[in-house]
Order: C-alpha cells, then structure tokens, then sequence
C-alpha cells in the first residue's frame, strides 16, 4: 500500500520550497525553461534542473522519486499510474506546464489526493488567436485569393473573383463553451459577426453573457460560414462531425477544427473537400500525422498545418511561468489558481 501523502502546507506568508522532479521530454524541458524560468524555478522549488524522468520505472531513479513531493509535468510525461505512485510514496502535487493533463494524469492519481494544476489556460490563449485568425481569413476568403494570385502571376480581378467574401454580418458557429472556445468568443466579439453557440452543458443565459446566441448543434451547422471546433474528445464525440452532419453544411462553409481529429469523420471530410463543396482549416486530424498520399496536403480549399497551435516559441515561457505560479502558490499552502478536478476532467479535453 502507499504511503498517505503528505498534507498541503500551512497557509500563510512563508514560502516553502518543495521538493520537484521534472517529468517530460528532456526537449520539452530546453523549450519551456529559459534563463528567467530555470531561475524562478530554483526560487520556488528545491529541484535539480538538469534532471528529466522519461521512466518512472527506471532503477536509477528511485531515490529522487522516493523523495519527490511535486512533479513539474509537462509534454512527453508518462502516465502516472498506480505502479508510478507506489514509487513515488511522499508525492502530493502535480502541476502540468501545458493543456491537458489526461495523456498522464489517471484515476490513481485521485484515488491518491493529488492535487493537479495544469497551464490550461495559458495554452488557451494562443489556439484561440490561431483560430480567430482563420475564421477571419475565411471570410476573405484567403485560399481563394492566394490561388488566383499564384496561379495568373499578375492582375486579379477580386472584385468579380471575391465577390461574396467579407466578413460582414456573416455567421460563425462555436462548438463547445470550452476555455478555447470562450475565448474565441470573446476575440471574436468586436468583429461585426453573428455568433451561435452549441455546448449541451452551458447554463441557462450563459451564452448570451458570452455575445452568442445558444442553438442546437444541427441548426449552428446548417446556419454557419464557418463552425470551429472547441469540444473535448470523449466517446460522446468521436466523429462528432460524421458524413451526415457534414452534409448540412451550406455550400462553401469552412470548417475549422484545432480541437481533436477525432471529432471529424476524416474520411467523410476528405471526399467532401476533394469535391469542392467545402473549405477547411485543421490543425489536427485523424490520424495524426496524415497518410503521405492524403488529398489534404494539396487541396486548394484546405490549410492543413501540423498541430501548431498551441503554445510554440516564445509562447513556451508563459506555459513555464503559469505552472511556476502553480508551484509557487502549493509551496505558500495557497489552493492552485487553475486547479484540474477529477469531475471536469471526465467532460473536458
């Protein structure tokens, strides 16, 4: 049987620096923690930096597992399961330096008492702009601009080749009131757009507090130009967007899906897209990575890029400084400002 966990520590001013092993892909580790964080991280918690687990099974980490009250988890963190925890006999904390946590975080974590924070939020911020983005280009219209363009190598006439772009009182249908979701409606709020909302767990008069009107899923899907993705991937949702829902799709619709590949019938999608009849922007799919001879590398009607938005670059460091504030608040027995609970999880991503 494992070792009860320790309790939180005493609230109040004093900082305590416990003690954190890294768990993640030693690349993942150069990426998030530059000078400023490794610095902050040597202030808040008492680690080795230079140490990154991969294998919570490996012998030659036992001792430092033994000892380890916190992880610092990141991408590439293998799953905590019950065998893990029994390794790990003083660990209490768990906090998660990306999205979501449920690749690692088990049912023996909660079973434990762990306390989990993930960088959710921060990663939100990014995947929402990336979608915004999109949607507004597909209002222009963009692909179709970018195609002429290349293709004459001179004059186009975007007056008769764009005649029905714009994004003047079009309509955008938002999938799921998730923290990406809500916050592309907030982004898209200033724009002169009409927003639907579909969420089936969204309280009475919460999509209009947002700026959108609630509607069924099927009614958002035959009433939009574009629908973009923002639900979780849970048995519910697999092919959520299968050949039949696709086909209540107005002509020319876009469909935007930085959620989870497995929300959309790949297949059913494809044949639609290689028809014409549709336009798609897809940051993810199903599976991931494509086959080499998808249709979707080359369409014209499709912008398809490899799981990019999310946080990248200089977006790393505020993942690394959200996490840090987690770790910060555990080590003053402060709650997690972004915790992740066991109920939220079975319905999120």
């Amino acid at each position: 049987m494992p070792t009860t966990p320790p309790t939180l520590p005493t609230t109040g001013a004093s900082r305590r620096r416990p003690r954190t092993l890294l768990a993640m892909d030693p690349p993942v580790r150069d990426a998030l923690l530059d000078a400023t964080a490794l610095d902050r991280l040597a202030v808040v918690a008492e680690t080795d930096p230079s140490l990154v687990v991969r294998d919570f099974a490996d012998p030659a980490h036992a001792g430092v597992l033994e000892r380890t009250e916190a992880l610092l988890t990141g991408w590439g963190c293998p799953p905590l399961t019950a065998a893990a925890l029994e390794r790990m006999p003083r660990l209490r904390a768990v906090v998660h330096a990306g999205g979501s946590v449920k690749h690692h975080v088990t049912d023996a974590c909660w079973e434990r008492g762990l306390v989990v924070a993930s960088a959710a939020a921060a990663n939100a911020r990014p995947v929402a702009e990336y979608t915004v983005a999109s949607i507004l280009f597909a209002g222009k219209r963009v692909l179709d601009a970018r195609r002429a363009y290349r293709e004459r190598r001179g004059p186009v006439d975007s007056l008769a080749l764009l005649s029905g772009a714009g994004n003047h009182r079009r309509t955008v249908g938002v999938v799921g009131a998730s923290r990406i979701g809500r916050r592309v409606i907030e982004l898209l709020r200033p724009h002169d757009l009409d927003l639907l909302l579909h969420d089936p767990y969204l309280p009475a008069g919460e999509a209009a507090r947002l700026g959108a009107r609630p509607v069924s899923l099927d009614t958002l899907v035959r009433s939009s130009d574009v629908v973009t993705l923002h639900a979780p991937e849970l048995p519910r949702t697999r092919h959520l967007f299968d050949r039949d829902r696709l086909a209540l799709l107005r002509d020319g619709a876009t469909l935007v899906n930085t959620a989870r590949g497995a929300l959309v019938d790949t297949a059913a999608l494809t044949a639609e897209l290689v028809s014409g009849r549709l336009y798609a922007v897809l940051d993810v799919t199903e599976p991931e990575v494509l086959p080499a001879d998808s249709p979707l590398y080359d369409l014209p009607n499709v912008l398809l890029t490899p799981h990019v938005a999310g946080s990248l670059g200089n977006e790393l460091g505020r993942l690394a400084h959200a996490a840090l504030d987690e770790l910060e608040r555990y080590g003053r027995g402060l709650p997690f400002a972004e915790p992740v609970r066991a109920e939220d999880l079975r319905r999120s991503a």
